[in-house]
């Protein structure tokens, strides 16, 4: 299987992704690199270097002055490549595992309202769509692309059945902010207001479809004659 280009505009990968492939496609293992080099070939990103230190959690060998002598404090050597972190089977499997500590887990269930930042639901609430199951929420973490290309892990509050349905993928706080950028100034100044108040508005009419949504079978039927 071809490795995906490390400069590919069409490529969907953060930083560390990049520079993985930048490392094995330009400087080649056993080869020296240079932290200029670095910022050369990721010009804007910040903190380009931690994401190739950040390769080392993933068995990637990278070595310092500080390992090898014969290096200047500007260089390092690609000695080996380790997990392939494009790929986002092998890179979920090899991720650095640290448990969530008690602190920590209600810090952030805290600033999440004690909620499921993917739909909402308080736990022990039972789904609409099945008042049978209730909410079980957890504190997982999310692997993020910030908006400068960086990558970092985060800790959200989700529920279980969000959970299941989650992608492998990262998630991309730099599409989201170039869709946001993408809004007509209408739209822009609508979701501006409902993330000032931390909760979307609806229109009447989205509210009408809401509740339409809800009904059983047989009502739904008795709205649509009525409205002929």
């Amino acid at each position: 299987m071809a490795l995906p280009s490390w400069n590919d505009p069409d490529l969907k990968a953060g930083t560390m992704i990049r520079a993985a492939l930048w490392l094995i496609q330009v400087v080649g293992e056993g080869n020296v690199f240079t932290k200029s080099a670095v910022r050369e070939a990721f010009p804007g990103v910040s903190q380009a270097d931690r994401r190739v230190r950040g390769l080392r959690d993933y068995g990637w060998v990278i070595l310092t002055n500080i390992e090898d002598a014969t290096l200047t404090a500007e260089d390092q050597r690609f000695e080996k490549a380790g997990v392939p972190v494009w790929d986002p089977v092998a890179r979920k499997a090899a991720a650095p595992s640290k448990g969530i500590s008690a602190k920590e887990r209600h810090a952030v269930l805290e600033r999440d309202d004690y909620m499921c930042t993917i739909c909402g639901i308080s736990g022990g609430e039972p789904y609409l769509d099945d008042s049978n199951q209730t909410a079980v929420l957890s504190i997982t973490r999310a692997e993020t692309v910030l908006p400068d290309g960086s990558e970092e892990i985060h800790l959200v509050t989700e529920c279980k059945r969000c959970r299941a349905g989650a992608n492998d993928g990262p998630v991309r706080a730099d599409e989201v902010l170039a869709d946001i950028k993408a809004l007509d100034a209408h739209d822009l100044r609508r979701l501006t207001r409902w993330i000032e108040r931390g909760r979307r508005g609806t229109t009447p009419l989205e509210r009408a479809w809401t509740a339409y949504r809800r009904l059983p079978a047989e009502a739904k039927k008795d709205v649509q004659d009525a409205l002929g």
